[in-house]
């Protein structure tokens, strides 16, 4: 799946990160972030159509694939969006990129809406897939919400009540929220051996912990942070392309682009594509061209 693109896994900001990187030595870098319950693999179509024209770096956040699955803090602090952001700011600074693009889906979206509040200096441009911000989707949560997005209460519960539940059958788990945010009821989108490495990274107890310490950041410490950059009036500072899913819960009941243009000072572009929640995988052509569209391929870099 990742001819020429090699793996490795590297220290950084007091932890360890699985990385994947090739593509284009001299081309502009482009960091690739994955969403839950998945790995960098979710990525490997829409390299390998990127792979002539950018530094592709794609790694498993803390948390998932084979990177470091810490225990989580009492505060989950450690599993923070501030926190996966260091790391892979860390990452790319020891790959020597210090100024890059960012295209992140799902969970690696967010991480990366933090990166470039955290770090404005180091995002060039970013694309988000199919998420609005963080603290606009809780705040907006009615039952409509509740009921189609479950998951993000029923992860946050004290451990152990989910990592129990989940660790009874993760196999089954997995592949069940994989087919019904797939918005077709099935798995076709997802080739075997993706397959295989997001069971292998999510289904040990580990696994299934470090999913669950990021969503319970994300209803707690992620939301202090998120509530402080909006009171000292800090909004992601580049040019922003969004897409979400047209079968998707994001476009049922969200606004993306006026709710990512109430976040951001530069220019806010995006739309709607004919998927579900995992476009990457179900689109990948398409992914590869909006992403090139959007960043670039001239080869000047960030």
């Amino acid at each position: 799946m990742f001819d020429g693109i090699d793996g490795r896994a590297m220290a950084v900001n007091g932890t360890t990160l699985f990385v994947r990187t090739g593509g284009r030595p001299d081309g502009p870098p482009l960091l690739l972030l994955h969403g839950y319950p998945e790995t960098h693999v979710m990525w490997h179509r829409v390299a390998q159509q990127l792979a002539g024209h950018y530094c592709l770096v794609m790694p498993d956040l803390r948390g998932y694939g084979r990177s470091a699955k810490p225990a989580g803090a009492s505060d989950h602090a450690n599993y923070s969006k501030r926190a996966m952001a260091a790391d892979v700011l860390g990452l790319m600074r020891a790959l020597g990129h210090e100024r890059f693009f960012v295209a992140g889906h799902d969970r690696g979206g967010r991480v990366a809406h933090r990166l470039a509040l955290d770090h404005p200096g180091a995002v060039a441009k970013l694309c988000v897939i199919d998420i609005a911000p963080t603290l606009t989707m809780y705040e907006r949560t009615d039952m409509a919400f509740a009921t189609a997005y479950y998951h993000w209460f029923y992860l946050i519960q004290p451990q152990p009540l989910p990592e129990r539940q989940i660790g009874a059958d993760a196999r089954w788990y997995l592949r069940w929220t994989l087919s019904g945010w797939g918005g077709q009821g099935g798995l076709d989108f997802v080739e075997p051996e993706a397959l295989a490495d997001y069971e292998a990274g999510f289904c040990t107890p580990e696994g299934v912990h470090g999913a669950c310490e990021d969503y319970r950041a994300a209803a707690s410490i992620d939301l202090v942070h998120d509530r402080a950059s909006r009171a000292s009036g800090q909004r992601v500072a580049c040019d922003l392309h969004v897409l979400w899913g047209e079968r998707g819960v994001v476009a049922r009941l969200f606004q993306p682009l006026a709710d990512w243009r109430a976040a951001c000072d530069g220019a806010v572009t995006g739309r709607a594509v004919a998927a579900g929640h995992f476009i990457p995988e179900e689109l990948p052509q398409l992914t590869a061209s909006e992403l090139a569209g959007f960043f670039g391929t001239g080869g000047a870099g960030p």
